[in-house]
C-alpha cells in the first residue's frame, strides 16, 4: 500500500469532497484542488467573518490509481492554458494530478499572463519565476473513493494572520522579479 497525506483548507470540514463542485476551466481541470504540504495550504486559508477556517488532513490511497505528475515546463503550460481556454480537458479520465500551481493565480497576475498580450514563451518565463508550489487534483470517483478524511483542525484568527504576512511578503519579492523580467519583454 502506498499512501500520501494530503490537506485542505476552507470554511468547512469535508469529509466527502465533490469533484464536480471545482470549476472545469481551472489549471488542472475539475476536480477537488488538495496540496501535500501543510504549511501550504495554511498559508492559503481565509477567514470569514463568524466562520471557523478549517485544514483538513487527509490520506490517498495511490495503489492502482492512474496519476500525471507534471513538472513546470512546456506540457504543463500547455495543459493548463487548454484547460483556462475552456478546451475539452485531454486529462479528464486520469485519476489524480499532480503539478506545479501557476503562480500567476498564487500572486494574482493571471491577467498579464493570460491576456494574449504576451507570446506563450514569454508567458512560460514569467510562470516560471517564484516559488514552486504544487497541488494534488482528485479528478475521479474512484481517487475521491481512494481519498480517506483524517481529521479537520480549526485554525486560529492569530494562525492565519502570521501565514498571511508570509504569503504577503513573498508576493512583494514575487512582484518584484515578475515586474524585471516583464519589463525585459518590452
Amino acid at each position: 500500500m502506498s499512501a500520501v497525506q494530503l490537506f485542505h483548507t476552507g470554511f468547512q470540514a469535508i469529509e466527502k469532497p465533490d469533484i464536480k463542485i471545482g470549476r472545469k476551466n481551472a489549471d488542472f481541470g475539475q476536480g477537488f484542488y488538495l496540496s501535500d504540504a501543510m504549511e501550504f495550504s495554511k498559508r492559503w486559508a481565509r477567514e470569514r467573518k463568524e466562520m471557523p477556517t478549517y485544514l483538513n488532513i487527509y490520506e490517498l490511497e495511490t495503489e492502482g490509481l492512474q496519476i500525471k505528475h507534471f513538472a513546470r515546463d512546456t506540457a504543463w503550460f500547455e495543459y493548463i492554458f487548454a484547460n483556462r481556454a475552456g478546451h475539452p480537458d485531454l486529462l479528464a479520465d486520469v485519476d489524480v494530478i499532480i503539478g506545479p500551481i501557476a503562480n500567476d493565480t498564487l500572486y494574482d497576475t493571471w491577467g498579464i499572463i493570460t491576456s494574449g498580450f504576451l507570446q506563450k514563451e514569454q508567458a512560460l518565463k514569467l510562470l516560471m519565476i517564484g516559488p514552486l508550489y504544487e497541488q494534488t487534483v482528485i479528478k475521479t470517483e474512484r481517487a475521491a473513493a481512494a481519498l480517506r478524511f483524517k481529521e479537520a483542525m480549526i485554525l486560529s484568527h492569530e494562525e492565519i494572520a502570521a501565514y498571511r504576512a508570509t504569503v504577503r511578503e513573498e508576493e512583494k519579492v514575487f512582484q518584484e522579479q515578475f515586474g524585471q523580467l516583464l519589463s525585459t519583454m518590452m
